[in-house]
């Protein structure tokens, strides 16, 4: 049949076109209807909130009527949280509640989440169980291979997070051991390492903030998680604003929005102010054009720029160590950060201008010549990490031919590093005005 090239085919392609980026409405599905079903059960009204996969964020809610500031979301009642107080209650509460030294609130939850999923079709949670994500795309799920090729800063703390994660579940095998009485299958076939890593990245990723009442049978740990079913399908955009706490009057958790929204479009709610390392790292994902977002200079990148023949870099470093000025050292989409400038302008000072150190961190200038000297270096680290982003860019595209099963990870490393490249794209091009404006 021959493509209809008039008024008609152009509105009807555009209406598609319109519906397929609005998102593809999921309500249907046998595990959301199940999962509806049980919600409503628990005291939860029906909300003008639908699951629906969509073209950039894959699943999500989308809303069935036009959303204006003040309005709100979604009210979940307390029955349908998941917290220290729901694991307390089950099979496992008296376990806990015998063992020495207390467990904390994050492995009590985990522990809870590993039972549950274990028991299948007798789990009353099975219904939420059911559309949680299989696998997650965290830094502690990421090949050795994936994690070299993140910025510096990003892969000491994945590595970290995995190292947390292997003696998280190392310090814990005694404890599962004492739940064998509760399964006619062996604890150490249940509670693996990969059940654990599972359960770990569901809470990390997935829970609400919500402050539980201080118990003695777990540790010192902020008891601070709570599972909401639903309303965690909500996805995050540094782009929105929200309010979200637990209403006492109404027994629930409530997010109201502080932005409109369209109808049949996707509802967003915030996590926070947080950078797309900080994303990644949390929560498995990176956002685009992230107003948050910045590009972290490591230590060792900004002393390779100075002389080893300077006789005060010994005492230059050791200031910026003591006032904190080596860490959090960025480029954003406005250049250079304050922070990074003052530890260049520190590091540039002249042997006859180091008694003022104290006015740099200040804020002062010193001299004409240290502000251009740290402009300059900023500029030539700004260039070396632009060529060091191109080149993992590369090795990624590479890889993503040669490594087919690791293609969503690398996919999401290079979200991060194509990110990480447009902003020191646009702090090279500041910082060459800046040195245009003082020629």
């Amino acid at each position: 049949m021959k493509k209809s090239r008039g008024r008609t085919g152009r509105k009807r392609r555009r209406k598609h076109l319109k519906s397929f980026m609005a998102g593809v409405n999921c309500s249907h599905k046998l595990e959301y209807i199940k999962l509806k079903k049980w919600l409503k059960d628990r005291g939860f009204e029906d909300s003008n909130l639908r699951p629906a996969e969509f073209l950039e964020t894959g699943r999500g809610l989308m809303t069935t009527k036009a959303l204006q500031a003040g309005d709100l979301i979604i009210s979940l009642p307390e029955k349908c949280l998941l917290t220290t107080g729901t694991v307390l209650s089950s099979c496992l509460g008296g376990h806990i509640v015998k063992w020495k030294p207390p467990v904390s609130p994050l492995l009590a939850l985990c522990t809870f989440l590993i039972a549950e999923k274990h028991a299948g079709e007798k789990s009353p949670w099975k219904p939420y169980l059911d559309v949680l994500p299989k696998t997650y795309t965290c830094p502690a799920c990421l090949e050795p291979g994936v994690i070299n090729l993140l910025p510096k800063p990003l892969k000491k703390k994945a590595q970290e997070q995995q190292m947390m994660i292997q003696e998280l579940f190392r310090s814990s095998k005694a404890f599962f051991s004492s739940l064998q009485p509760l399964f006619a299958e062996n604890t150490g076939a249940i509670f693996t390492y990969s059940a654990l890593e599972w359960a770990w990245c569901t809470i990390n990723t997935r829970t609400i903030y919500m402050k539980q009442p201080r118990r003695e049978c777990f540790s010192w740990e902020p008891d601070v998680y709570a599972l909401a079913p639903y309303l965690d399908l909500l996805n995050h955009s540094p782009n929105v604003q929200v309010k979200a706490a637990f209403n006492e009057q109404t027994r629930s958790y409530e997010i109201w929005t502080n932005s409109a929204c369209k109808k049949y479009q996707e509802v967003f709610i915030c996590y926070g102010p947080h950078d797309n390392q900080r994303l990644l790292l949390e929560y498995g994902f990176v956002a685009m054009d992230n107003p948050h977002s910045s590009v972290y200079v490591s230590a060792d990148t900004l002393l390779k720029y100075f002389s080893p023949l300077d006789k005060q870099k010994k005492a230059k470093v050791s200031i910026l160590k003591d006032h904190d000025f080596l860490e959090n050292l960025t480029f954003g989409w406005d250049g250079p950060s304050w922070r990074l400038l003052t530890a260049l302008k520190l590091l540039r000072l002249a042997a006859d201008e180091f008694a003022c150190w104290r006015r740099i961190l200040l804020g002062d200038v010193i001299s004409a010549r240290n502000e251009q000297q740290a402009l300059d270096t900023a500029a030539k680290i700004c260039q070396f990490l632009i060529e060091e982003t191109q080149q993992v860019l590369l090795q990624i595209s590479q890889l993503k031919r040669d490594k087919e099963n690791l293609k969503t990870h690398l996919a999401l490393v290079e979200m991060l590093c194509s990110e990480d490249l447009k902003i020191l794209q646009k702090s090279a091009e500041i910082l060459c005005n800046l040195n245009l404006g003082t020629t």
